[in-house]
């Protein structure tokens, strides 16, 4: 054979790589807006919170924190204490613990407001304990007079004998806002957006934690809780403990008169609704799952 040998023939159509690059991105782009719209609605990329509201202002925690929240707002609510003792606690509770019940901190300190048993506050035992913490911590301001008065600095440096007493100027805004929620002043202003439930609930744990800290008397038929609270605003301090223990109790509805709350992982469950089965005012329902 002479002569220059012909060069393969080309495809004229060109290389297909880019068109099937194209139809990846297309179809990435496609599941990313259909992700887009429907994120809040089943909860992807949401992660678990509580947010506390009142006076047009909000605030927001970890579940474990609000759970130990609630515990400081309603003892003071059972112990009859003014409003003014939740906010304290939890200001003070947030700047020594950031609300959690440590085994550990300066010195001997432990449990939710860093209290030493070096200092007669109870034994590391009973301070880890949020009950026991938390009555020890309001026992020690209605000793001094004049308290309720007093600015928040003036009663860290007598209660906590702290050598920065300043510190808990700067959560005590926070601890208005959560206060007033928790002890019912502020309505429906506690909410969770939560997983779903990991295991059944304990009517009976429930039932005896809520007389401990609540002084409201509960019955449980089944995975039911019902309470008839001394009024309006315990049965909604009740409704909103109830809420902040729903992660820790595995609780799945909390109802409260006309209004329900629902545990979900959108955003539909950072809102309370009303009930389809309203009961009378006063009155508080807590569904737990039932595993």
């Amino acid at each position: 054979m002479t002569g220059r040998e012909h060069p393969p023939p080309v495809d004229e159509r060109g290389p297909r790589w880019p068109i099937a690059v194209a139809i990846v991105c297309v179809l990435a782009l496609v599941v990313g807006i259909g992700v887009w719209f429907t994120r809040d609605r089943i909860g992807l990329f949401r992660s678990e919170e509580c947010r506390a509201t009142a006076l047009d202002q909000s605030v927001t925690f970890q579940p474990d924190q609000m759970h130990n929240a609630s515990t400081i707002v309603l003892i003071a609510v059972k112990r009859g204490m003014p409003a003014r003792a939740g906010s304290i606690g939890i200001a003070t509770a947030i700047r020594e613990s950031k609300l959690r019940n440590l085994s550990y901190g300066d010195r001997d300190s432990v449990g939710l407001f860093q209290q030493r048993p070096s200092r007669g506050w109870g034994t590391v035992e009973q301070l880890q304990e949020p009950v026991f913490a938390t009555n020890a911590f309001y026992d020690a301001p209605v000793k001094v007079d004049g308290w309720q008065d007093m600015v928040i600095t003036e009663i860290a440096r007598e209660v906590q004998r702290s050598g920065s007493p300043e510190a808990y100027a700067d959560h005590e805004r926070e601890g208005r806002i959560i206060a007033s929620a928790m002890s019912g002043h502020s309505p429906e202003g506690f909410v969770c957006r939560l997983d779903d439930p990991t295991a059944a609930g304990r009517p009976d744990t429930f039932v005896r934690a809520l007389s401990e800290e609540t002084g409201q008397t509960a019955t449980a038929t089944g995975q039911v809780i019902t309470v008839d609270a001394t009024d309006d605003r315990h049965a909604r301090a009740v409704g909103a403990r109830s809420v902040a223990r729903a992660r820790a109790r595995n609780v799945v509805t909390v109802q409260v008169g006309a209004r329900e709350w629902s545990r979900g992982g959108g955003d539909g469950a950072m809102r309370w609704t009303d009930a389809q089965t309203p009961v009378p005012a006063g009155r508080v329902v807590v569904t737990l799952h039932e595993g």
